[in-house]
């Protein structure tokens, strides 16, 4: 789940700066990433009989945690 979500930010992240018909695709694209991690995580809590949203804000925060903040 960790790897949809670190797709799903890269593909949000992407979409600095773009505009019209590349922004479009671009926003498809990271709509389907979007959409296959929520897909996976309600599977996931369904199956294993979690919380959804526990799960998914320890993937969130597991990803945040691991990325370098863009800032200077």
């Amino acid at each position: 789940m960790v790897r949809l979500e670190r797709s799903c930010e890269a593909e949000r992240a992407k979409l600095a700066g773009l505009c019209g018909e590349e922004y479009d695709a671009q926003w498809r694209a990271w709509r389907g990433a979007a959409e296959a991690f929520q897909t996976a995580l309600s599977a996931y809590a369904a199956r294993e009989g979690g919380s959804r949203y526990e799960l998914e804000q320890s993937v969130k925060q597991a990803v945040r945690s691991t990325q370098e903040d863009p800032a200077p």
